[in-house]
């Protein structure tokens, strides 16, 4: 195992830090749930970086990263999280994949509690920055946090997409969601969650918008519902 990391992961290290902090005084995440990994680039050494098993992403350091290879053997840092493989098999199958961010956010566990919309999209398409920015997210069926066949279910869902995913929702867990840095994967989980606390508010009565207005969101902005 390697003792030292490439100066060219400073910043990465310190966007890491960063949206853990943010999440967390936000409340997020609480607690030890909740993981973030990046993936790095030639440059930085290849791999991932990941947040270590149960870190409390509101108090990372930046020196106990978890960097993996990529076929998951440690390098660096401190344990990894437990989701590693899930992580991995994520950033296999989307190619534009750079930040997977997990969290336990409140308004989206309630929503899988009370019952979801349906359990290939949890949420209506209630609004236009929901359908432009996140898009269609299927629900995973409960399992034992930390089994490793739930990267087996969600590649599986992937793969059978008609449009490209950026997240998922496991079932009395919380959001998996990915995209192009932890900035874009914060906005997209942000989004969500504020999606799934309307309709929870407003006691599931909305109209979703119709397929007129969603294709006039799909030509306009490229929406990914």
């Amino acid at each position: 195992m390697s003792t030292r990391w490439p100066a060219a992961q400073d910043a990465v290290r310190a966007d890491i830090v960063r949206v853990g902090t943010s999440l967390f005084q936000r409340g997020l995440v609480h607690s030890t749930a909740g993981n973030i990994s990046v993936r790095l680039t030639a440059e930085q050494g290849g791999g991932f970086l990941i947040t270590p098993t149960d870190a409390c992403l509101g108090f990372l350091d930046a020196g106990q990263l978890a960097w993996v290879a990529e076929d998951g053997t440690a390098l660096v840092g401190a344990r990894a999280s437990k989701t590693l493989a899930l992580h991995r098999r994520i950033y296999a199958a989307a190619s534009d994949a750079h930040c997977v961010l997990h969290t336990h956010s409140t308004h989206l566990v309630a929503l899988t509690l009370h019952g979801v919309w349906r359990s290939d999209d949890i949420l209506p398409p209630l609004t236009p920055y929901q359908v432009m920015k996140v898009g269609h997210v299927p629900l995973v069926p409960y399992r034992v946090p930390g089994d490793a066949t739930v990267a087996d279910d969600v590649a599986a869902l992937m793969a059978a997409s008609n449009t490209p995913l950026r997240a998922v929702m496991l079932e009395r867990l919380g959001p998996t969601v990915w995209h192009d840095s932890p900035g874009s994967a914060m906005a997209l989980l942000e989004e969500l969650e504020e999606t799934a606390r309307l309709w929870l508010l407003t006691e599931r009565r909305p109209t979703p918008l119709t397929d007129a207005q969603i294709d006039d969101l799909r030509a306009r902005f490229n929406a990914p519902w």
